[in-house]
């Protein structure tokens, strides 16, 4: 067998292997709800309206199957959607801040497929009182 057609082949097995070894990323999406303790209301007698700014105050986290290392951090656009690829495996969506106390959420457990989407929404408290 000739040198070319031995590195042509072992060229073709690796990436065979390679190929493999790395499964095509599925997607997190959802949306964020901000709510608060206690209803605000503006000078004119209306509701605040939660705009792009204010999802932009929540990063959320998506953190490894024990919390403990972020993985990514998304921002929820203007209406609290947001979206991600991922891996597949398992993984956790929190909002930063809330191991501190500034605000109030429940991690979400979820788990990503290849070539697939889970939906995780996620809604927090501000504790404005």
């Amino acid at each position: 067998m000739s040198s070319f057609l031995k590195c042509l082949i072992a060229v073709c097995t690796f990436s065979v292997v390679a190929g493999m070894a790395s499964e095509p990323s599925g997607f997190v999406e959802g949306h964020l709800k901000i709510l608060s303790s206690k209803e605000v209301e503006l000078a004119d007698g209306g509701a605040p309206s939660i705009t792009a700014e204010n999802y932009a105050q929540y990063p959320l986290l998506i953190l490894s199957q024990d919390g403990k290392k972020e993985i990514a951090r998304v921002i929820a656009d203007g209406n609290g959607k947001y979206r991600a690829a991922l891996p597949p495996g398992n993984y956790v969506l929190d909002v930063q801040g809330r191991a501190h106390g500034h605000v109030r959420a429940r991690p979400q457990r979820f788990t990503v497929v290849s070539n697939q989407t889970v939906r995780v929404d996620i809604d927090i408290d501000t504790g404005v009182r």
